[in-house]
């Protein structure tokens, strides 16, 4: 390693936050600039631990001892060859996701683990900034045609891959622009839309062809897509919402998380002046306590909303790690992100019971009860009833899978008791040729298991066109996340 006990000289640093009186009055990203000599010294708080859990802990399998240590040594071109050896899009997940590399990093055990995640988003932007990212056109063209239907992170990444393969790509996004929940889901301040233009500028110059406004079932025909391709590649997500069938759902400003971020995200695009759903001085609930309740409540403050609460039926999680949560699992400890370091209130092991409306039909409070865990079920806490105002609500629960819908059934997938794509350990469904990556087959889960995913799902698509294949396979569909 670049300095053998670094992680005894240096402690864990992170880029400060823009002050909040700044950053909320736009949609920039919050952090400030991350001085370089300073994240050589973090890269060089990677251990010479012998054996890397933090390899096992990401899904892509990363090498990350590897480019700390190349970072440390100033030798960035290298670092930027071993980050895209294993993750073709670390702009992405070095903003956007939890790293389980780091609950994993050895060091973690009893300090603070090394920033694995920052020192990744450095390499990714340093290597744009320094024209390092560069088409990598394939040298030979095999003649097959693949469909990829869904441009999230695991659609990008098979079809990137598919098409550095040799093969003819066409990806299908039934949106207006490319980028699924990347484009719409994710708020500005969290990833600035420049970061997937300038990816998706390096995929069109390899040869992938894009297509928006593609909705299959509707102005696109499965059958000719099956019939037109070579193989197809199932990666629309799982985007079917939780919702909350409790009395008073229909009341008026009783919005779903992701009904509410795609159109301030469209403000930030330029293609409306001001988001229908505006909580500019406005008592906000976000019923949800996890990353999308976190970006509605960023949103908010930017919105200029006069209060935010946020409720959470689980309890609070512990400071530290539990005794049922060792190392090298995800930690489930109390996370402030830099949305809730603006500002609002979080409530804890609440329950809604009911939307309360005025006499036009707009909500105006909720009526919510505390809970405690008896037997694996929440149970009311009897005298605990208060009403909580409310001008809008935005329900942040989660996604249940795909959206069923009259073209999955005539192509013929089977589904699991989830409502999952079933896939085998090519990642193909039992239609053959037909396959399947990301949140369409796995259920709701992380940026980086859908890039592994799209990895994974590209070698059995390519395998399958050509018999063989070169193509890297991070990960076995039947393994799960440790979160």
């Amino acid at each position: 390693m670049g300095e053998t006990t670094g992680f005894l000289q240096w402690d864990r640093e992170l880029p400060r936050y823009r002050p909040v009186p700044v950053r909320i009055k736009d949609w920039n990203e919050v952090y400030e600039d991350f001085p370089e000599d300073q994240l050589r010294l973090q890269a060089g708080r990677c251990m010479d631990c012998g054996i890397p859990f933090c390899n096992n802990g990401c899904p892509l399998g990363n090498l990350i001892p590897d480019w700390n240590d190349l970072v440390y040594r100033d030798h960035w071109r290298d670092a930027i060859d071993r980050l895209h050896a294993t993750n073709n899009f670390p702009e992405f997940t070095g903003r956007l996701c939890p790293a389980p590399c780091e609950s994993a990093c050895v060091l973690g055990i009893n300090q603070p683990p090394v920033t694995i995640k920052q020192v990744e988003v450095e390499i990714i932007d340093k290597a744009f900034d320094e024209g390092w990212v560069t088409p990598q056109v394939p040298s030979v063209k095999t003649g097959k045609r693949v469909v990829v239907i869904g441009s999230g992170p695991a659609g990008l990444a098979a079809a990137q891959q598919l098409t550095r393969a040799g093969h003819e790509v066409v990806v299908l996004e039934r949106a207006d622009r490319i980028g699924g929940l990347l484009r719409y889901g994710i708020p500005e301040f969290k990833m600035e839309k420049r970061h997937i233009d300038r990816r998706l500028e390096q995929m069109s110059a390899e040869g992938t062809e894009f297509r928006t406004n593609a909705v299959v079932g509707e102005n696109v025909d499965i059958n000719v897509l099956y019939a037109s391709y070579d193989a197809i590649v199932l990666a629309c997500g799982a985007t079917q919402w939780r919702d909350l069938p409790v009395p008073g759902r229909e009341l008026t400003n009783i919005h779903q998380a992701m009904e509410y971020l795609p159109l301030a995200n469209r403000v930030q695009l330029g293609d409306i002046e001001r988001s229908p759903i505006d909580v500019n001085g406005k008592h906000v609930v976000i019923i949800g306590g996890g990353d999308t309740g976190a970006d509605c409540l960023g949103t908010a403050h930017r919105q200029g909303a006069a209060s935010v609460t946020q409720l959470e039926i689980m309890p609070r999680p512990p400071e530290e790690r539990s005794d049922g949560n060792p190392w090298p699992q995800f930690a489930f400890v109390y996370k402030v992100t830099s949305a809730h370091d603006e500002g609002g209130e979080r409530i804890y092991s609440v329950n809604t019971a009911e939307f309360l409306g005025d006499d036009d039909g707009n909500v105006r409070a909720l009526s919510i009860h505390e809970v405690e865990m008896v037997d694996g079920r929440f149970r009311k806490i009897e005298g605990t009833d208060r009403e909580l105002p409310a001008d809008y609500v935005f329900l942040a629960m989660g996604f249940l899978g795909p959206e069923p819908g009259s073209w999955l059934d005539h192509l013929g997938v089977d589904l699991d008791d989830r409502g999952n794509v079933v896939r085998d350990d090519e990642y193909m469904s039992n239609v053959p040729g037909v396959f399947v990556a990301g949140d369409m087959g796995r259920g709701q889960s992380l940026i980086v298991w859908a890039i592994a995913e799209g990895r994974s799902a590209a070698a059995g698509a390519d395998r399958y066109l050509m018999g063989d294949t070169k193509l890297p396979a991070p990960i076995a569909p039947t393994e799960r996340p440790l979160m």
